[in-house]
């Protein structure tokens, strides 16, 4: 079982930059992948920025967002520069173990003037 909890999400204008938090409930260093997804209002759910054995970053935030991680404190990081409205979003962390997918309880980003 893995809990999720994400932070740092927020109103943001245009350009702004935003830092996202994902603590884990264990050791990031025992999860097979660990990542971001982001879903809008009336869109499917949709990949940011996911770690396996490399990182992936989504066409649309390559340059802009950025995933770091902190294994002491068991926390993931999505680092968002240049924000743009279309960014906008709920935005989930997400966990894979043994088979099983966790996510967090989302956190709202707004970008907006």
């Amino acid at each position: 079982q893995v809990q999720l909890v994400e932070s740092g999400g927020g109103l943001v204008q245009p350009g702004g930059s935003l830092r996202l938090s994902c603590a884990a409930s264990r050791s990031i260093r025992s999860l097979n992948a660990m990542g971001w997804y982001r879903q809008a209002p009336g869109k499917q759910r949709e990949l940011v920025a996911l770690v396996t054995s490399g990182t992936n970053l989504a066409d649309s935030v390559k340059g802009r967002f950025t995933m770091a991680r902190d294994d002491a404190k068991n926390t993931v990081y999505l680092q968002m520069n240049s924000l743009k409205p279309e960014d906008t979003a709920v935005y989930y962390c997400y966990a894979r173990r043994t088979g099983v997918d966790y996510w967090g309880q989302g956190t709202q980003v707004t970008v907006s003037s």
